[in-house]
């Protein structure tokens, strides 16, 4: 889900960047030029992982970002700081009813609306619908992008309220008596995404 944010960023600051005057063009997320981690965090600690970048696309026209959908492949989430029996049953309950529900949503879906320059150099602020399991709410996020080995480049982070998309387990908004069980709602996004032209 967190990866969902950071693609489509990186597209529309692409488009931006390098789509010429009266020239209409579709940039493609490379999965392989993509890294998308998340931080979630509960009071005794934190846990950390990755997901992977499906497929996607953005339309640029006359230097403006028309549209663009990024796809995340929610079967792909992995956990980095756990090893063995541990990281499996972290990883099955991340993808369970419990928080993600993978079997019924396989994906999570950003889809650009609109982006503008920034107050830094090279930086936008992008607004996009985010979508995670069949939920929809608008998010807006600051990003860089730029050239970076030929490739265009898109880096940034974002934080995300899970309890928005029916995400409760653990959290002490919805349930009481937790302690040190609590998980707190947000968790956060850290992207670097490449596209090709």
């Amino acid at each position: 889900m967190k990866k969902i944010l950071l693609s489509t960023i990186a597209l529309a600051l692409v488009a931006f960047s390098f789509a010429g005057n009266g020239e209409k063009a579709t940039y493609s997320v490379d999965s392989k030029l993509s890294n998308l981690e998340w931080v979630g965090k509960k009071v005794t600690g934190e846990h950390k992982g990755t997901i992977m970048v499906k497929e996607g696309s953005i339309t640029v026209e006359n230097n403006m970002i028309k549209g663009g959908t990024i796809l995340f492949d929610m079967n792909t989430i992995n956990c980095t700081d756990l090893e063995g029996e541990y990281k499996g049953k972290l990883e099955g309950h991340l993808k369970s009813e419990d928080f993600f529900n993978v079997a019924s949503h396989t994906t999570a879906k950003l889809e650009i609306k609109s982006a503008k320059k920034g107050a830094g150099e090279d930086m936008y602020d992008v607004t996009a619908d985010l979508t995670i399991k069949g939920i929809t709410h608008p998010i807006t996020f600051p990003a860089v992008v730029k050239m970076e080995n030929g490739k265009l480049v898109a880096i940034g982070s974002v934080d995300v309220d899970r309890t928005k998309y029916a995400i409760k387990y653990g959290s002490g908004q919805f349930f009481e008596g937790l302690g040190d069980k609590m998980i707190y709602d947000d968790f956060s996004v850290k992207f670097k995404l490449g596209a090709k032209g």
